[in-house]
């Protein structure tokens, strides 16, 4: 069974903590599982997961997405009667910026396209026993595009590993047209650079208008 892959464009970008956006987060900042809290991090607690997307403005939404209103907000919100011109956005704090840097690379390698069918018929071979441990009725591309069980998707980036993919292609969760990349550690990069980020970029404003949130 001949697997789906993808390999990165050429650049790719992610959002790293100042001053170099592609250093991996350190081991003693791994929670009790000893993963970060990733969705595609190893459960094993082997190697390093970072986090990079096709498009630069979908790096933003996909950090930035955090500060989006509550949805039990939205709903109250949404049943009182009348305009609704004092509507709160979702605010971001202005530190944010000067504490993060954008980073652009090159990546090589074959990477992991695991909503594709042949990967979808794979995982759900290999993971049904602890899908339905998790209550997870079936193992489909809306369990893997959610996100929402990080147990699997995490279970699914260590098949990849094993199998000696660089890494994973999927989905953003935000809009299907934003690809992302989760990168194995050895991380393949090349030309790598980080540069401050400037409030006033315009793929930063344009995530900020998507995920309706402002800037404090």
């Amino acid at each position: 069974m001949a697997l789906e892959t993808k390999t990165p464009p050429q650049p790719i970008y992610r959002i790293g903590r100042q001053p170099d956006a592609w250093r991996p987060p350190d081991w003693s900042r791994a929670s009790a599982d000893g993963t970060f809290g990733n969705r595609f991090d190893d459960p094993e607690s082997y190697y390093r997961v970072l986090y990079a997307s096709s498009q630069e403005v979908s790096c933003f939404i996909e950090t930035l997405a955090r500060y989006r209103p509550d949805l039990t907000l939205l709903a109250e919100l949404e049943a009182i009667e009348g305009d609704n011109d004092f509507f709160p956005l979702g605010t971001v704090p202005l530190e944010w910026c000067a504490n993060r840097a954008l980073g652009t690379a090159s990546a090589e390698g074959q990477y992991a396209d695991i909503c594709g069918g042949e990967w979808i018929t794979h995982l759900r071979r290999r993971l049904a026993s602890e899908c339905l441990r998790l209550g997870i009725p079936d193992l489909d591309a809306s369990v893997l595009q959610s996100g929402l069980s990080r147990r699997i998707t995490q279970l699914v980036s260590r098949v990849a590993y094993e199998q000696g993919y660089q890494g994973i292609c999927y989905r953003s969760r935000y809009s299907h047209d934003l690809e992302n990349w989760a990168l194995f550690e050895p991380f393949r990069l090349h030309d790598a650079s980080s540069e401050p980020i400037d409030s006033e970029r315009p793929t930063f404003r344009e995530a900020l208008s998507i995920l309706g949130l402002k800037l404090a």
